[in-house]
């Protein structure tokens, strides 16, 4: 009986091992992906209501988006398009940005340039478009400042963050899909973030109660210099809508943009 006991162990096989496979020696461990690999996050059931491919930040109270490296860029001081991962706080990836944008662009208008982010999930759908038109970036040009058109799913517009005229302060507003204000995000007075972190706190309309920031974390003398690469981090309430969270990873890209994109070019 034993004997037979033990047939049908083997037969049965261990979770993960083909049926029928002997068992494995207790000296077997797993092998973890090298930390260069990046780690999704699983899919998640996507409850009734939210826009498809949301459901990743329904119960998020931080978002890390960090900027990859162009070799070629900091190689050549050349402007290229921008890529972005975006994490949980578990640093498992959870979408993956790119810019959409022509080399005329990137070259003459630089960080004011029109572009298209396109945010998409671990299955390579395009969850979320974030369109930037071409604008200006000046106290003294009060009447055509920055504005994005965030969309989830592509093609519906949930809202936009519009930049609002202030001659000391950087300031804008999450906006619904009607352009009502639902939040302001308010920066400092100096955005250089030389040896810190550089901190956008995000306010009810009023100003007179912050729920969130979003921070830009300062990554080392060298990265800084060299490199164009920044991190992001959104902290918010978790029971946030996700269209403003979505639109609070848009603000994130045109922060980057206006207040710390740059290249060996402009050194």
């Amino acid at each position: 009986m034993a004997c037979k006991d033990a047939q049908n162990q083997r037969s049965r096989g261990l979770p993960g091992f083909l049926p029928g496979a002997p068992a494995p020696d207790r000296s077997f461990h797993l092998s973890y992906p090298h930390p260069e690999n990046q780690v999704w996050q699983p899919a998640l059931p996507r409850p009734g209501g939210l826009p498809p491919g949301l459901e990743y930040l329904s119960q998020l109270d931080l978002i890390i988006i960090h900027q990859q490296v162009e070799l070629l860029g900091m190689i050549l001081g050349t402007e290229t398009s921008n890529k972005y991962e975006i994490k949980n706080s578990l640093g498992q990836r959870i979408y993956f940005a790119v810019e959409e944008s022509i080399c005329f662009n990137r070259t003459f208008c630089s960080t004011l340039r029109a572009c298209t982010l396109k945010v998409m999930d671990n299955s390579g759908r395009e969850v979320i478009t974030v369109n930037r038109p071409l604008r200006c970036n000046s106290c003294w040009c009060p009447c055509y400042l920055q504005e994005l058109e965030i969309q989830a799913p592509p093609g519906t517009i949930v809202g936009y963050v519009a930049q609002k005229w202030d001659p000391f302060l950087p300031k804008f507003t999450i906006q619904n899909a009607n352009k009502e204000d639902i939040l302001k995000i308010v920066g400092p007075c100096a955005t250089c973030g030389c040896f810190g972190d550089v901190d956008f706190e995000v306010k009810t309309i009023n100003e007179k109660l912050t729920i969130g920031k979003i921070s830009k974390y300062w990554s080392g003398f060298v990265n800084d210099v060299f490199t164009n690469a920044d991190n992001f981090g959104i902290h918010v309430p978790a029971d946030l809508d996700v269209t403003v969270k979505a639109a609070m990873i848009g603000a994130c890209f045109l922060f980057d943009f206006m207040f710390f994109e740059h290249s060996l070019a402009g050194l």
